[in-house]
């Protein structure tokens, strides 16, 4: 029991679980588009998402205690610089246009972790865009949205059209409500200047503002040119399903509820898709 534990731990804290979730999103947008499933596309997503993830999370822990790692976290190291080195191989596979967008997001997951702004910015000794106070949780849900929705479907020479416009809208409000029971969760960790959205209004209104978010990312589906009743279905099964996980939630959650089960709805998405669609 212990090792499973331990596996589990591990899986979530070396980034696989939520590179998964990327994945699954991406994935989705392919069949949303009805193009073919793109090996090099998804699986650079995937290693992309643990090589950025982690460069995030154990950035200033590898800097200064290099030499005193855990055994966990050398494990880990060794794991991101393996996919590290898998991302690039299917990088080489991809076209130039969607290398240079790439770049783009690349750029931004660097700077939320390495240290550059003005001082006079900071909230705290970090001085990274993570830092600056209410970003956080749009930054990500940018890079999220731009990642899943535009890059795959640059990669295919797809037109960028108003679905496509709706679309990356659609998965900008879905991944603001994933990150809102992580928000709440937070709350007992999160300096007061990081000014996060439960900091500024309350857990209850933070969930108010989730179920108005999740009945927009529904709406929008009415706008697109082609409705099917089977997308239609899934999409209604995954709100309700988040709904329920962000009303649920509270600032003492479970280990796993966020990190685990909430972080895991887009694989969710991403199966009923499979089965219904």
């Amino acid at each position: 029991m212990k090792f499973i534990k331990q596996l589990l731990n591990f899986y979530i804290n070396s980034s696989i679980h939520v590179a998964l979730a990327v994945y699954s999103l991406t994935w989705i947008t392919l069949l949303e588009f009805g193009l073919e499933y793109n090996e090099s596309i998804l699986y650079f997503v995937f290693y992309a998402s643990i090589t950025g993830y982690n460069f995030v999370k154990y950035f200033g822990i590898a800097k200064f205690h290099h030499r005193s790692l855990a055994n966990w976290l050398k494990a880990i190291q060794v794991f991101s610089f393996i996919s590290f080195v898998l991302m690039c191989y299917y990088a080489f596979q991809l076209n130039k246009t969607t290398l240079f967008y790439i770049a783009g997001f690349g750029v931004i997951t660097f700077l939320y972790a390495i240290p550059f702004l003005p001082k006079s910015l900071f909230l705290d000794k970090q001085h990274n865009l993570r830092s600056i106070g209410g970003l956080k949780i749009y930054l990500i849900a940018l890079v999220w949205a731009g990642v899943t929705v535009f890059i795959p479907l640059i990669n295919n020479n797809h037109l960028i059209d108003i679905n496509v416009i709706i679309t990356g809208i659609q998965r900008y409000v879905f991944i603001l409500v994933l990150m809102l029971p992580f928000e709440i969760r937070d709350l007992q960790y999160d300096s007061l200047k990081l000014s996060t959205i439960p900091q500024n209004i309350g857990v209850r209104l933070t969930k108010m503002i989730g179920v108005l978010l999740l009945a927009i990312f529904l709406f929008l589906e009415c706008f697109k040119d082609d409705i099917y009743f089977e997308n239609i279905l899934v999409l209604g099964s995954v709100a309700v399903v988040t709904l329920l996980f962000l009303v649920f939630s509270k600032i003492k959650q479970g280990h796993y509820y966020s990190s685990l089960w909430v972080e895991g709805l887009p694989i969710l998405w991403l199966i009923l898709l499979l089965i219904f669609a």
